[in-house]
């Protein structure tokens, strides 16, 4: 296993939308030692500013259908507003970042999601991403910041969940480091009780979560949540963290860690 440690960590827009929340967190960010790579969302954004241009979001099951029209917004503001922010700030706390979306370098390629029941329109499923090119950055001392766009390696760029951006990322990379990857959200950890946010499950492995599972404890939208994990860990990450982002602390050890065994 590679002996050099790389985070790749994920921001959701609970963070991004909430100004305290996110230089709180990029201030938590510039302080992580070692190579790090910062992949981040911003649908709730992308919905304000879409409805201030009377372009109307269009979500199926809770995930939006890109057309057009809405992938002008989303290239706008998740690869322009948000991302460039970030980068401003991080750049004020001596963070050398480079934001990034999957066209740049060739990082992070895409398939256009074929059309079953359900037409996303242009929103793509990650098949490759262009580690060496990503590592001469972090070899820079350069800190990526991704958002969620990949392209197709035709000229067209694509909508992309971030989770998967950020799993792909540390796969790929797993090949050169040692990777880890964070994703912050709202809540602590993963929790025993839903309604008891301190009821944090710090350690899940392949033989806890099928116990967890069975007992109904891990359920809903949680479940996709960690299948992503378990896949990435089979593929060669060393660790997957989900908490808030006090998670990537020192301090702070309430968070859940899994591992495959």
């Amino acid at each position: 296993m590679p002996e050099t440690k790389l985070s790749i960590i994920k921001i959701g827009g609970n963070i991004i939308e909430d100004e305290h929340a996110l230089n709180t967190f990029l201030s938590i960010f510039s302080n992580i030692e070692g190579k790090k790579i910062l992949v981040h969302g911003g649908g709730k954004r992308a919905t304000h500013i879409s409805s201030k241009l009377g372009i109307t979001s269009k979500m199926i099951d809770g995930r939006r259908i890109t057309d057009a029209e809405t992938l002008e917004v989303i290239t706008m503001v998740y690869g322009g507003l948000v991302n460039k922010n970030i980068v401003a700030k991080l750049q004020a706390l001596h963070e050398n970042s480079i934001g990034l979306t999957g066209a740049d370098i060739n990082s992070i390629q895409s398939n256009k999601r074929p059309v079953k029941e359900i037409d996303y329109g242009f929103v793509g499923d990650v098949k490759q991403i262009a580690s060496k090119s990503i590592n001469k950055l972090l070899q820079a001392d350069f800190t990526p910041v991704f958002c969620a766009l990949t392209h197709d390696g035709k000229g067209q760029l694509l909508n992309t969940n971030a989770d998967t951006i950020a799993s792909t990322i540390a796969v790929g990379m797993s090949k050169i480091y040692e990777t880890s990857i964070y994703y912050c959200f709202e809540l602590n950890g993963v929790l025993k009780n839903f309604n008891d946010k301190e009821s944090v499950i710090k350690n899940i492995d392949a033989n806890s979560y099928k116990d967890l599972l069975q007992k109904g404890v891990i359920s809903d939208g949680m479940i996709p949540k960690l299948e992503n994990c378990f896949d990435a860990l089979k593929k060669g990450v060393a660790k997957v963290h989900i908490g808030n982002t006090s998670m990537l602390t020192k301090e702070n050890n309430i968070y859940t860690t899994i591992t495959l065994s």
